[in-house]
């Protein structure tokens, strides 16, 4: 009997397979560009249909990053680590990437009813309000919205959020006593999207967070991160009840604040 002949690889699974191979051997590292839909087009003489396919396999199977208008970048390793305060300029250079971060708006702004709500503030009082963007190896990774209360943090509006990161600096000249974290998906709006630049219709991780500083509320930030950038996960041991308990929010174990 004879032997059956095996079947050719698909075109645009030889493709996925020469991408990963120049991303396993690092001979395409963490944030750097893939060769682009035209250089693989002209490379394996196939449709830029087939090219397509390849890469958007690639990018559900999270080994890259589609930047709409800009290209494919090697996924960076997703995060993974407890709902603590960290510092994501640290987060990114222990991986061996490389952090920038760029503001796009640094100012003193009226506070709206929602934000008054939570500071416990009346609605028209000034806050200091920044939106920041981080990088990692010039790739998004978080959008940064973050309102401060001026009282606890006077000198907020000088700082150099290219050299600094909010968080950072707001650990060192206020002591923290309390934090509260939580965590939920969305589709980002527009505006967020275009800053991280998604796609349209990936969803972002977001987190929001609270900050108590000297028996007042110091600062809240809501951080929106990609869907296919980031990871948040943690390792919690068994907590006195005096402490707070482990609850569940949208699916993801938080400490709750004890009151």
């Amino acid at each position: 009997m004879q032997k059956k002949s095996r079947s050719p690889v698909p075109l645009y699974e030889a493709i996925k397979r020469h991408v990963l191979d120049q991303i396993d051997s690092d001979r395409l590292k963490s944030g750097e560009r893939i060769p682009s839909e035209h250089e693989l087009t002209k490379l394996f003489k196939v449709s830029r249909m087939t090219v397509n396919r390849a890469i958007r396999e690639l990018s559900v199977e999270g080994r890259v990053v589609r930047v709409a208008g800009v290209g494919s970048f090697v996924a960076t390793p997703a995060q993974a680590h407890p709902l603590e305060l960290r510092n994501i300029a640290d987060d990114i250079r222990a991986r061996g990437g490389h952090h920038d971060s760029r503001v796009v708006e640094l100012s003193e702004v009226p506070l709206g009813s929602e934000a008054a709500r939570t500071f416990d503030l009346p609605p028209g009082r000034s806050m200091f309000h920044s939106v920041i963007v981080h990088a990692e190896n010039s790739l998004p990774v978080q959008l940064e919205e973050r309102y401060v209360n001026p009282q606890a943090v006077p000198d907020y509006l000088s700082l150099d959020f290219t050299k600094t990161t909010a968080s950072e600096y707001l650990a060192h000249v206020a002591p923290i006593q309390e934090v509260e974290h939580v965590v939920h998906a969305v589709i980002p709006p527009p505006r967020v999207r275009r800053l991280l630049k998604m796609p349209v219709g990936e969803p972002c991780l977001v987190l929001l967070r609270w900050v108590w500083a000297r028996d007042s509320l110091a600062s809240t930030a809501r951080l929106y991160h990609p869907g296919s950038r980031y990871r948040l996960g943690g390792r919690f041991a068994p907590m006195a009840p005096s402490r707070g308990q482990l609850r569940l929010v949208g699916g993801t174990h938080v400490q709750a604040k004890t009151r």
